[in-house]
């Protein structure tokens, strides 16, 4: 979609929240393009969850103005490659959750990157170029990437602000240097958090002589600015939460075997996204790429049909009205 639609929100929002969309989420444009009118949506998002989340998980399914009358359907997103469940059809699809749960498929994320240059991002909300104002956020989250870089290849220096920055390395060796002069390698099973606060550049390399495959994730902090802070979790063990309090969130790693069924967290808003293998949730199968958004998790479990691994993400609602 184009980011030309105007979108007159500015009086409603924080200063921080209106500004540059390279400044404050896009990393500059060494790394992504992007318009002033799609930023400022997704800032209205990161600053009003509670109202445009709810009202946005609704609309992502393509049920506006169908609301009222979905209780207990299955439906299908038309040609964008997700799947609804609602109330009913989710018990009887063998779980107990209650609210919706939106499945994204890996096939519908937007393109990115600069495949010339080593570089193929995979973007599951609207980022830089892919305005999508029904797909802004979930909860806290407002981005969730695949990135792939060949050997050599890597972002340049770019800056971001008021945005804290999740990585999970699924194969390979990243490499992070940041403006406080920090210099790390970061290997599959470990957990990276930047948060970026008032302000930070950092760069993000492939130096290793294989592939490099991660997951970054983007999350809205509850309140912006500070200083910039930077943490390493080496080797994070499965069922180890993961605490995000500058975002509200709680980061699950899980890994379980053909046939071995996971709980997942019960949650205002329930992220799940497979790293590899294949999981079978409320009755769907999830595949390597896909994603689910569980909206009001209650009593959900997700079932490895193969060995997988998998990425959820707990989230509060915060009012920062």
């Amino acid at each position: 979609m184009s980011g030309r639609r105007n979108h007159s929100v500015n009086a409603a929002m924080p200063a921080w929240a209106t500004s540059p969309i390279q400044d404050r989420f896009s990393g500059g444009m060494a790394r992504y393009h992007g318009s002033v009118s799609s930023i400022r949506v997704i800032a209205c998002a990161a600053s009003d969850p509670d109202d445009c989340s709810s009202r946005f998980r609704v609309a992502a399914c393509g049920w506006a103005g169908r609301a009222a009358e979905a209780g207990g359907l299955l439906a299908s997103g038309s040609g964008t490659g997700q799947d609804c469940l609602i109330g009913r059809e989710a018990r009887a699809a063998g779980s107990t959750v209650d609210g919706v749960m939106d499945v994204r498929r890996a096939d519908a994320r937007y393109p990115g990157g600069d495949p010339a240059a080593g570089i193929e991002s995979w973007h599951a909300f609207s980022f830089g170029p892919h305005y999508d104002p029904d797909n802004l956020r979930f909860g806290a989250l407002i981005a969730c990437n695949e990135e792939r870089l060949a050997p050599g290849a890597g972002f340049g220096e770019h800056p971001h602000r008021h945005t804290e920055i999740v990585t999970w390395v699924a194969e390979g060796e990243l490499t992070h240097r940041d403006s406080t002069g920090r210099e790390t390698r970061v290997r599959a099973g470990d957990v990276q958090r930047l948060s970026a606060a008032a302000g930070v550049r950092h760069v993000e390399r492939n130096d290793g002589p294989v592939p490099l495959v991660f997951v970054q994730m983007w999350l809205a902090p509850l309140d912006p600015g500070g200083e910039p802070s930077y943490e390493i979790v080496r080797g994070i063990a499965d069922s180890t939460p993961y605490a995000l309090p500058g975002a509200g969130a709680l980061l699950h790693v899980r890994r379980p075997a053909a046939g071995e069924r996971t709980a997942l967290p019960d949650g205002a808003y329930v992220y799940v996204h497979v790293v590899r293998g294949t999981v079978r949730l409320a009755g769907t199968e999830l595949r390597p790429g896909d994603a689910a958004r569980v909206t009001g998790a209650e009593g959900l479990e997700a079932e490895g049909v193969t060995e997988a691994e998998i990425l959820m993400w707990e989230m509060t609602t915060a009012d920062r009205r």
